[in-house]
């Protein structure tokens, strides 16, 4: 951290976040496509589903009093005057003594008010012969058991599930409107680099960065776009940061060094709220606004790139997709296998992994060892008023691998 005058705690980085960036505005999109989407606005059923009084059981439609007493000792006698199949209704009305043959999904004929199963009845040439006796309504799914007209469904700011999608289906939503997802430019700068998907070679640099960030911003409900890898210059710099997109990550060349061009830039044409957090790694992270875009200075080494991003830039882009500000990872709290030295004042995160069903920390520093997150099964975050933790001290850990349903979008945030 030197060369910074002061740095932010992570609280207040929170709290410029929390008080600045709001859900964006509404879409309508095809609700086939809408699961992972956030509402915009409560979904409330104009229909009734079923629309109609449907048979539950292949059997017949009768009237339940005509039923009564009968057994396989006293068959009541029916005349059986039609057939009903499913998606198909019929003129003839249930009469005492009468029946028609239903199919599973049926709409029930008038005069019916129970469905007696076909397993209990016999045949007697045109006849069907009851074996017995059923209560009214046996059998019949009635209209509006499932959703009743003006039931509201769904709640604005829910995110859809696969089977939420279905529910809109079942009462004809062809559209749905959802927060619309957030557009973010990944500037990725350093003259060092070569693109993505090439070998390293003599004193450069595969840059690891942007498809992490890709991934990362895809997962908290964003559009990513990284065109290539930008010249690390001022202008060729500010040109990407003007990018039309909600938000701006840029990739390196975050702290204070003379090469380090983005705060500078973010200072002079826009305003520069946060550079430096007090915490390991990610340090020399920053935020603010230029224009209408949020921008977030990530620190170049991959890991510390990764932790600014899930504590700020990704907490960002969830609220602006309407998901909330909590951490995107399932949690577990378990014992630490050894002890875990941190200092007071700052926040560190820490890649642990289990073994034996305890904790055991594998870095808090090596900010450029990006492996150690894939060895790793999570993270551990020390507060800034702590020491760290003993051996055998209960931890919680922030599971790379358990992303958290969308339930766990409005669990408390970290």
């Amino acid at each position: 951290m030197r060369g910074f005058a002061e740095r932010a705690s992570v609280d207040a980085a929170w709290a410029w976040i929390a008080e600045n960036v709001l859900p964006l505005d509404a879409e309508w999109v095809d609700a086939r496509s809408a699961s992972g989407r956030v509402l915009a606005a409560d979904v409330r059923s104009d229909v009734d589903v079923p629309l109609f009084d449907r048979a539950m059981m292949d059997g017949y439609a009768v009237r339940a009093s005509d039923c009564e007493g009968a057994s396989s000792y006293h068959r009541v006698p029916f005349e059986v005057i039609g057939e009903v199949l499913p998606g198909r209704s019929t003129p003839l009305i249930v009469t005492p003594g009468r029946a028609i043959r239903v199919m599973t999904g049926a709409p029930v004929p008038e005069g019916a008010d129970a469905v007696l199963p076909f397993e209990k009845t016999e045949r007697d040439g045109d006849r069907m012969l009851a074996i017995d006796e059923l209560p009214p309504g046996k059998n019949i799914g009635r209209r509006g058991e499932d959703i009743a007209v003006d039931t509201r469904l769904f709640a604005a700011a829910r995110r859809l599930r696969p089977q939420d999608v279905g529910v809109l289906a079942s009462i004809g939503a062809g559209c749905v409107s959802v927060v619309r997802r957030p557009k973010v430019r990944i500037v990725v700068t350093g003259d060092e680099l070569l693109p993505a998907g090439e070998r390293p070679r003599g004193h450069q640099i595969v840059d690891a960065n942007s498809p992490m960030l890709e991934a990362l911003v895809t997962r908290d409900g964003g559009i990513p776009r990284q065109p290539g890898i930008v010249r690390d210059n001022r202008e060729s710099i500010l040109e990407n940061m003007r990018d039309d997109a909600d938000v701006i990550l840029v990739s390196g060349g975050s702290s204070v060094g003379k090469e380090d061009h983005a705060p500078a830039i973010l200072a002079q044409y826009g305003t520069l709220a946060i550079h430096g957090v007090a915490m390991r790694p990610s340090s020399p992270a920053g935020m603010g606004r230029l224009d209408h875009r949020f921008v977030f200075l990530l620190p170049g080494n991959p890991v510390s790139c990764l932790c600014a991003y899930d504590f700020f830039a990704g907490r960002a882009i969830r609220l602006l997709a309407g998901r909330g500000a909590a951490w995107p990872y399932r949690s577990v709290r378990a014992p630490l296998r050894r002890k875990l030295v941190s200092q007071v004042g700052r926040v560190d995160y820490a890649r642990v992994r289990f073994e034996d069903g305890e904790v055991e920390p594998i870095a808090i520093a090596g900010a450029a060892v990006l492996s150690s997150t894939s060895r790793a099964d999570g993270f551990v975050v020390v507060p800034a008023d702590s020491e760290g933790y003993p051996e055998s001290a209960i931890v919680e850990v922030h599971l790379y691998d358990e992303p958290c349903a969308g339930d766990c979008d409005r669990a408390a945030a970290p």
